[in-house]
């Protein structure tokens, strides 16, 4: 397989995308943090001195997906016209699971934005409560899917093979 970001030089590039078609690019990426029940009660219940935890990790990884482009050296900017944060709360693992979807019409898929959102996000939590639980542990950070361009559809599949359609 040839990697993309190398040149004939064996030097890094960003990739040429003019040839490429615009379609419709959805990823979803997550992240679980896991944490002392005591912390996921607070953060449920709102009860920390820096304010709301979800909604401030929320708007960070907006902002973070945003601004991929300018944290990952070849990665395209992009024009994204959705994203969003989800929160998942598992009390019997004492973890949140976030989930980040990013959407674009676009010549290049938005794999990193997904990515970054979800990783930026997690980050946020830990730094708001690590006043109060600095063993979380922030992992299973990973590509749930994608959708769009020549690779077609990614699913992650349980038992963590990938298949493409």
């Amino acid at each position: 397989m040839k990697l993309t970001h190398i040149n004939q030089e064996g030097r890094a590039h960003m990739v040429d995308i003019s040839n490429k078609n615009v379609t419709k690019r959805i990823a979803k990426a997550q992240a679980i943090i896991t944490m002392n029940p005591a912390t996921l009660k607070r953060i449920l219940e709102g009860g920390l001195h820096k304010g709301d935890v979800l909604a401030v990790a929320q708007v960070a990884g907006i902002q973070a997906a945003k601004a991929t482009h300018t944290l990952i050296p070849m990665c395209h900017p992009l024009s994204l016209s959705h994203i969003d944060i989800s929160f998942f709360e598992d009390p019997k693992n004492a973890s949140l699971k976030l989930i980040a979807t990013v959407m674009t019409e676009g010549k290049t898929g938005v794999e990193m934005e997904a990515l970054t959102a979800v990783s930026v996000a997690a980050l946020t939590v830990y730094d708001m409560t690590k006043s109060i639980d600095r063993a979380m542990r922030i992992d299973a950070m990973y590509l749930i899917e994608k959708s769009g361009g020549n690779s077609g559809h990614y699913q992650r599949t349980e038992n963590k093979e990938a298949h493409y359609g």
